[in-house]
Order: C-alpha cells, then structure tokens, then sequence
C-alpha cells in the first residue's frame, strides 16, 4: 500500500510560512491567505491537510486558532493539527471544532499523563509529535532538546495509547535535501502504530523511497510544495496508482 501524501501548512501570524530547520528567525512567508491554500490544495486531491500552529509551538499559547476555524469550515480534508496544544481544555475545544486528529508534541515529554488521559478520552484521534535533533526529542518549537531518545519516547506513547506518530527530522525540514531514510526505517520498525514521516522530502524520488520503507503510513510535504519543486497532483496521482 503507496504512503498517504499529506500537504502542509505552517501558521505564524496568521499566515502560510516555513522556517528553516525550525529556527523562527529563519522565516518565508508563502501566502497571507491560508484558507484559499487549504482550498488549493483540496482541488489537487488531497484528503488529508496537516496544519502546525508555529506560533503555539513557541510560547505554548496557539495563536492561530481563528485561521484554522476559517480552513475547517472551508474544506472537507480530514484535518491533523499540532503546535501549542498542552491541556485537555485545548484537546476538547480542538476536537469539538472537527479536528480529525490532535498532534501532541511537548506535553509527550514533559506531562506524559496528559497523553495517556487524552488517549482515553478520544480513542483515535491522539498523534505524537516527535521531533528528533541526533536522534533526541526536541520540545517547545524545537528550542530545547531533552534527554529522551526519539524512538524510546515513541514506544512509550505506543503504550499509553496514541494512534500514530508524526516523526519529523529536525536537520533536515525545509533544506530541501531528502528526508532521513535510515531514521524513518527505524522509528517505523519499534512501533505497531501508524508513522507519517516529515522534512525534507523535496523531490518525488524521495517518494519513492519512502514508499519502500514497508509499514509507512504518511508522507507530510511542505516547503517542496510551495517553491514547486514537487507537483502535488502529480504526487497524489502516483500514491493513488504505485502498488
């Protein structure tokens, strides 16, 4: 089965950016409107939009939420949705709006109960963000990174009861030069649970790497998308048709 192509959309202010290797000083800003992005990319094909609330995922505080109401209403694509999220209150309200699935990152590392709680509350729609710098998880927008080993944290997650795991590898997001096969391969083999890779998938060869690692359930693309480098009808054509 090919992996699930997924566009992105990063928020900060209110606007469609990415940052380079996560660093917020290092910012493009791609568009000012993220509802009619949302709506481009649904008339490609897609079925799935992964939204990031980077200004959330810096101070904690989501500072977007009005954009991501305005993108919920306007399209049908199931909605995966992280950055910022650290109380049950967050989880609730996000899930109340139509959020198909809510993306934990910090609070996995720094209030692992609040995982297992909302796990229990909303069977399914809990993912983990797991965000690697050599191979340790990082936290609060990647500005910190904690003594907890990526693939040992997602074990740990596995068991509390999460759906899946969106495993990012810092070095590489927005450089535009592959994504870390070999770290992808491993985080997919220690856990029975869904992984959406995402960074650095700038080319539609790195698809079909990808798509050979045997147990991937996701491909997240963003910054390939937006200078153009992959053709995002052309990649949900071949995931429909690669078997």
């Amino acid at each position: 089965m090919p992996v699930i192509v997924i566009p992105a959309i990063d928020l900060k202010g209110g606007k469609c950016v990415r940052l380079l290797q996560g660093r917020k000083e290092d910012v493009t800003v791609y568009s000012d409107d993220p509802v009619a992005t949302a709506l481009k990319w649904e008339s490609c094909g897609a079925k799935v939009l992964h939204i990031v609330d980077l200004d959330g995922a810096f101070s904690g505080i989501q500072a977007n939420i009005e954009a991501v109401k305005a993108i919920r209403r306007a399209v049908k694509m199931d909605i995966e949705l992280g950055g910022g999220i650290r109380d049950m209150g967050r989880i609730d309200l996000l899930i109340d709006l139509g959020i198909s699935r809510v993306i934990l990152g910090t609070v996995a590392v720094e209030n692992p109960e609040l995982v297992k709680e909302a796990c229990k509350r909303h069977p399914g729609r809990i993912f983990v963000g797991i965000d690697a710098k050599d191979g340790m998880a990082a936290v609060r927008g990647w500005l910190e990174v904690s003594h907890v080993r990526a693939e040992r944290l997602a074990c740990r997650m596995r068991d509390y009861g999460v759906a899946g795991i969106v495993y990012t590898d810092i070095s590489k997001d927005g450089m535009m030069t592959g994504p870390n096969i070999k770290a992808v391969e491993q985080m997919v083999k220690v856990v029975d649970i869904p992984v959406i890779a995402s960074g650095g998938v700038s080319r539609m060869s790195d698809l079909f790497e990808l798509n050979r690692i045997q147990g991937l359930w996701g491909v997240i693309i963003g910054k390939a998308l937006y200078s153009g480098a992959i053709d995002l009808r052309e990649a949900l054509r071949w995931a429909t048709t690669t078997l």
